[in-house]
């Protein structure tokens, strides 16, 4: 890393090279090194690997002698996941750089898998532009930071303007409440059997898709939540849970939904955003702000006409109450590992990749909501893609995980009971039962507690 001396030598010209040629003669920047960045490249999404290719070129044009190998890794989220844990714990397959789910960023600490950055990211300019509540996405328990945000994202409900407007449902369509979104797949379903009325994913093989677009875009629309952070306690059972439950319940029982047999297909994710909804096939999908960046001109399935064929709604609370609409937000991060032998080289590929022009070209490319409050507030990026102001103003609104270490294990918890529920082998009252035992389990009795009944 730049003392602040070299920084000002460096300042100046063409920034953002010239701060990382200098930096090539610094503590870690010798020649004849390889530097390994890991990422997912699976489906739709192909954003982040030209995003990595791009960067590539510019630190290895800055880095002369240095080779940056990428390893874009074609896996569904779950098997991504469990592929690089398994590569970060042995020094001879770690990466330098991994693309990392804010949502593992505790329970990878606590495995030993991720190095902290403040040291480096002290003496980083750039990180003022990031503000707190961007910069805690990849905080620890310990208080450190052990990744740099990439961008962020919010949830809402996508719908097919033409097929609503067939079903006698008046556009733009803004839904009050669970039962109003019921009601409304009935009326597509009555109008049109061939067509899929709704998609809310659910299920084991999405993995943390069906948890946070699915089921936690449902409770967090109850008065209930995954953990009370006043007591410190997870909460379970709860009404809230339940009710989460019993309307996937009544969407999947009611054939209101993609066939528990395709939902639970690892796949579903990139057939609902370059299929689904394409072809107009399905009138509505409750998903992320990213969707949109399949259908670009750049995207893995460019639709031209989205953008007047699809329509926006804020996923409405259960009855209404509280704020009336609610959204979850999570992100990715790029994150040094523990046991890289290039941590110096690793940290100055982070910042190049993520400094204010990359940035803002990544969130652009995949449909990303900017944490950098430069980017943010740059008007071509405000006008770069129709859904930007809709998505970004679900803010106020929205909820995150609670990342503890043990979220992992309770993520997998939810996707159990929505699986049991879905597919007809659990009622939502024994599938909520089975899993409060299960967190009890994973996080010790005495720090669970009830919610609403």
């Amino acid at each position: 890393m730049l003392s602040k001396s070299l920084r000002i030598a460096c300042a100046g010209g063409a920034a953002a090279l010239a701060l990382t040629a200098c930096s090539s003669s610094s503590s870690g920047g010798g020649g004849g090194k390889t530097l390994k960045v890991a990422y997912v490249k699976f489906g739709n999404e192909i954003h982040v690997d030209a995003h990595m290719q791009k960067v590539k070129a510019q630190f290895e044009a800055a880095h002369p002698g240095i080779t940056v190998k990428l390893d874009p890794i074609a896996a569904a989220e779950n098997d991504y996941y469990t592929k690089i844990d398994l590569m970060m714990g042995s020094g001879s397959t770690a990466p330098d750089v991994v693309y990392e789910d804010t949502f593992l960023i505790n329970s990878d600490i606590k495995a030993g898998y991720l190095a902290p950055l403040d040291s480096y990211l002290s003496g980083w300019a750039d990180w003022s532009q990031f503000p707190d509540t961007a910069k805690s996405a990849a905080r620890g328990l310990d208080g450190k930071t052990y990744g740099v945000p990439m961008g962020t994202d919010t949830r809402a409900l996508y719908y097919n303007k033409d097929l609503l407007t067939k079903a006698g449902i008046q556009v733009p369509w803004q839904p009050k409440s669970w039962a109003d979104v019921l009601t409304a797949a009935k009326a597509i379903k009555a109008n049109d059997p061939g067509v899929i009325p709704l998609n809310v994913y659910s299920g084991k093989p999405d993995g943390e898709g069906s948890t946070m677009q699915g089921f936690e875009m449902l409770l967090y629309g109850t008065q209930d939540t995954l953990y009370n952070g006043s007591s410190n306690k997870w909460i379970a059972p709860s009404k809230g849970f339940t009710d989460a439950l019993q309307f996937l319940k009544d969407a999947y029982s009611g054939g209101l939904t993609v066939p528990p047999q395709q939902e639970l297909d690892p796949n579903i994710g990139n057939v609902v955003g370059g299929q689904l909804l394409p072809q107009s096939k399905l009138a509505i999908d409750l998903d992320g702000s990213w969707v949109t960046s399949t259908w670009t001109a750049t995207g893995a399935k460019p639709w031209p006409a989205w953008s007047t064929a699809i329509g926006e709604a804020a996923m409405p609370t259960q009855d209404g109450g509280g704020k009336g609409t609610t959204s979850m937000s999570g992100g990715w991060t790029l994150s040094v590992t523990a046991k890289s032998k290039n941590k110096d080289l690793a940290a100055q590929f982070v910042e190049l990749a993520l400094n204010k022009d990359n940035s803002a070209s990544y969130d652009d490319a995949d449909g990303q909501i900017a944490v950098r409050n430069d980017v943010a507030s740059d008007p071509a990026y405000q006008n770069s893609n129709p859904t930007t102001a809709f998505f970004t103003g679900l803010v106020p609104v929205t909820n995150y995980r609670p990342a503890y270490a043990e979220y992992p294990k309770v993520s997998d918890a939810i996707q159990v009971a929505t699986e049991a529920v879905i597919t007809g082998q659990a009622s939502p009252a024994d599938a909520t039962k089975t899993y409060t035992e299960t967190l009890k389990g994973i996080v010790g009795a005495g720090n669970v507690a009830a919610g609403s009944s």
